[in-house]
């Protein structure tokens, strides 16, 4: 189990996650006609040409499934209760077919969970970034988990 219990975090902590991606046309379009999005700009090559892109643009939900995915491993892998929200999602630079990109993490908030003896509430700003170090996607996601087991 590679994810940390409640009381393994302190805020502060940064991770640079190990495990990268290259976008591919597969995954673009197989994510893209699976959620039934019908924006031109993932799907027609011809009208993301005429764009300010003159390419076809990665799905940007995409990105930000991408960028939780490659996160989960290292932060609430078999120590998450249940994902409490996403907040501050922004995508400040695009993504094309052929990026690679990588994720960070880190702690900005943390409290023990009022409700719930031995859970507590962990806030990560998460990061995606391309082969550049330019930020695609960010966001703050708010989980419970568990404490350490008593021995």
């Amino acid at each position: 189990m590679p994810g940390r219990f409640y009381d393994e975090w302190q805020v502060g902590d940064l991770i640079a996650h190990d495990l990268r991606r290259t976008v591919t046309e597969t995954d673009n379009l197989l994510f893209t006609t699976m959620t039934h999005n019908s924006q031109p700009l993932h799907l027609d090559a011809e009208a993301a040409k005429a764009s300010e892109f003159g390419r076809i643009l990665v799905n940007g939900t995409f990105t930000f499934s991408l960028m939780v995915g490659i996160t989960v491993g290292d932060t609430t892998a078999g120590t998450l209760v249940a994902n409490l929200g996403y907040d501050k999602l922004v995508m400040p630079k695009p993504v094309f077919i052929g990026d690679t990109l990588r994720a960070e993490s880190e702690v900005v908030e943390m409290r023990p969970s009022n409700s719930r003896p031995g859970q507590g509430i962990v806030t990560w700003k998460h990061r995606m970034l391309n082969q550049r170090d330019e930020v695609v996607c960010e966001c703050l996601r708010s989980a419970l988990l568990r404490s350490r087991p008593a021995d």
